[in-house]
C-alpha cells in the first residue's frame, strides 16, 4: 500500500483493552487513542482491577464513561487476549498463491495446536510482502467466556486479537519501520513475552517461564540476531506506555491498516461506525444507475454484433479444440518423463542428506528422530548447545532456512532440540498424468 493511500486511511478513533494478571484475578487496561495522518495520540486510559469479583455492570459503566468523555461511545474495542490463552504460530509457505493459501493453512492446522478440532478457533493472515503466514489459535471455551463477560458489561467488541499482531501492525501504521531488527520483552507472571523481527523471521512471539534476559537469548538464536541488537521493553516499539494496549487501540482506530487477525466469532463482531455502510451504499447506487443506463442502450446493433461474433467463433472452434488436445497430450508426456527422471535421482539425494548430517553434526550431538521429505528435513535430538546448529546446517550446501520448530529445552547434559531445514534445490515431485 503506497504512502499517500496510507495517509488517507490513517484516520479514526479506537479503544484497546488488554486482559492482564493471573487467571484467578484478571484486570483490564483500557486505552482510548486517536489517529490522524502521520500521527497518533493517546486520549485517555483506565485500569479496572479484579473484574471477576466485581459486577460486570459496574466496571462496564466506568468503561462507558471513558468513551463518552472522549466522544467515542460508538467505537467497538479491540481486545488483547492474555498471552497464556493464545497460541501463535508462523508458517513459511513459499510459492503458495493467495488463492491456495487457505487450503495450505488448513492442511497443517491439526499440527499447530493440542486442542480437539471442535475446540480450536483460529485466525490467520499472510504477512505483507513475505511468504510467512501468521496463525493465531485459542480455545473456543476461552473465547466464549470473554465474549460473555464483555457482553454482560455492555461493552462493544469488534475484535479479539493477540499482542504479536497488534505490535506488528502498530509499528507499520505510517509506513515501514526504521528498525528492521528488533528484540523486545513484556514482563509476565513468572517470565516474559518476547517479540522480535529479523531478516530470517519477519515476526517472532513466544512466552517464556524464565527471566527476560535468558528468554531474549533463546529468541535471538531463533531470530538469528547478532549480539549488537539490544533488548528493549515493548514500550519502546510504539513510543507510548502502556505499549500493548495502545497498539490494540491503534488497530481499533484503523483496522484497514492492521493485520486482519480476529478470533471473535463473526456473528459477535460489532463495527465502530455507520460510516462503514457509506461505501457499500455508494457502490449499490452506482450499480443501479449503470443497470438503468445499459437497459436504455439501443439493443438492435448490439444483437447483430453478437451474432457475427458467434458465427466467427463457431468457424474456428473445431481447430482450437484440436490444438488444445494436442497441447494437453504433449504436456502430459513431458510431465511423465520429468517424473521418471526425478524418481531415479531421489534415492541418491536422500542418502546424500543422511551422509551430510552424519558429517556436519558435531559430537556429542545425537539424534532420536530423523524425517526426510523431498523438500525438508526434520531432526530431533540432544546436544551440548542447540543454538549453533542452525548456522551449521545453513552452512551446508544441502540445507537452508533452518529453524527450531519448538524452543530448545535444557536437560541434564545439554539441550534437547527439534529443527526443521529446507533442502536446497529440492522441489516436490510432479504428479504423473494418467
Amino acid at each position: 500500500m503506497n504512502g499517500i493511500l496510507r495517509k488517507c486511511l490513517a484516520f479514526g478513533s479506537g479503544v484497546g483493552v488488554e486482559i492482564v494478571g493471573p487467571a484467578a484475578a484478571e484486570s483490564l487496561r483500557i486505552v482510548a487513542a486517536r489517529v490522524r495522518p502521520n500521527a497518533s495520540r493517546l486520549l485517555g486510559e483506565l485500569a479496572i482491577d479484579d473484574i471477576q469479583h466485581q459486577a460486570a455492570g459496574a466496571w462496564g459503566t466506568e468503561f462507558s464513561s471513558l468513551l463518552r468523555k472522549h466522544g467515542m461511545s460508538h467505537v467497538a474495542a479491540t481486545v488483547l487476549l492474555p498471552r497464556r490463552d493464545v497460541i501463535v504460530r508462523l508458517l513459511t509457505l513459499p510459492g503458495v498463491s493467495d488463492k491456495d493459501l487457505s487450503a495450505a493453512v488448513a492442511f497443517q492446522m491439526d499440527g499447530l495446536h493440542p486442542y480437539a478440532e471442535e475446540e480450536a478457533v483460529s485466525s490467520w493472515t499472510r504477512l505483507p510482502g513475505t511468504a510467512t503466514v501468521l496463525v493465531v489459535i485459542a480455545k473456543r471455551s476461552v473465547l466464549d467466556r470473554y465474549s460473555t463477560l464483555f457482553s454482560e458489561a455492555g461493552i462493544k467488541v469488534g475484535s479479539f486479537t493477540c499482542s504479536a499482531a497488534a505490535l506488528y501492525s502498530a509499528r507499520r501504521l505510517f509506513g515501514e519501520p526504521a528498525q528492521e531488527e528488533v528484540l523486545a520483552y513484556a514482563p509476565t507472571e513468572g517470565g516474559a513475552e518476547i517479540y522480535g523481527e529479523s531478516a530470517a523471521r519477519p515476526l517472532f512471539s513466544a512466552l517464556f517461564n524464565v527471566p527476560a534476559e535468558h528468554a531474549a537469548n533463546l529468541a535471538a538464536a531463533e531470530l538469528r540476531l547478532s549480539a549488537e541488537v539490544p533488548l528493549h521493553h515493548v514500550d519502546a516499539l510504539v513510543g507510548t506506555t502502556p505499549a500493548l494496549v495502545y497498539a490494540a487501540a491503534l488497530n481499533s482506530a484503523v483496522p484497514l491498516l492492521s493485520l486482519p487477525v480476529n478470533l471473535l466469532p463473526v456473528e459477535l463482531r460489532q463495527t465502530s461506525s455507520r460510516a462503514w455502510w457509506i461505501p457499500a451504499a455508494a457502490l449499490a447506487t452506482a450499480a443501479v444507475l449503470l443497470a438503468v443506463a445499459l437497459g436504455a442502450f439501443p439493443s438492435y446493433e448490439k444483437k447483430r454484433y453478437l451474432e457475427s461474433l458467434n458465427a466467427e467463433i463457431a468457424k474456428v472452434t473445431p481447430l482450437a479444440n484440436r490444438s488444445t488436445d494436442l497441447d494437453r497430450q504433449i504436456a502430459a508426456a513431458r510431465r511423465n518423463t520429468l517424473l521418471l527422471d526425478q524418481l531415479r535421482a531421489q534415492s541418491k539425494s536422500d542418502m546424500d542428506v543422511l551422509g551430510e548430517l552424519t558429517h556436519i553434526l558435531p559430537p556429542p550431538t545425537w539424534l532420536n528422530t530423523l524425517e526426510v521429505t523431498r523438500t525438508q528435513v526434520s531432526i530431533a535430538g540432544e546436544t551440548a548447545q542447540a543454538a549453533p546448529l542452525l548456522g551449521t546446517l545453513d552452512a551446508s550446501p544441502l540445507f537452508q532456512n533452518s529453524e527450531f520448530t519448538v524452543p530448545p529445552v535444557r536437560i541434564k547434559d545439554g539441550e534437547a532440540f527439534r529443527i526443521r531445514s529446507m533442502r536446497k534445490g529440492s522441489a516436490p515431485l510432479l504428479e504423473a498424468v494418467k
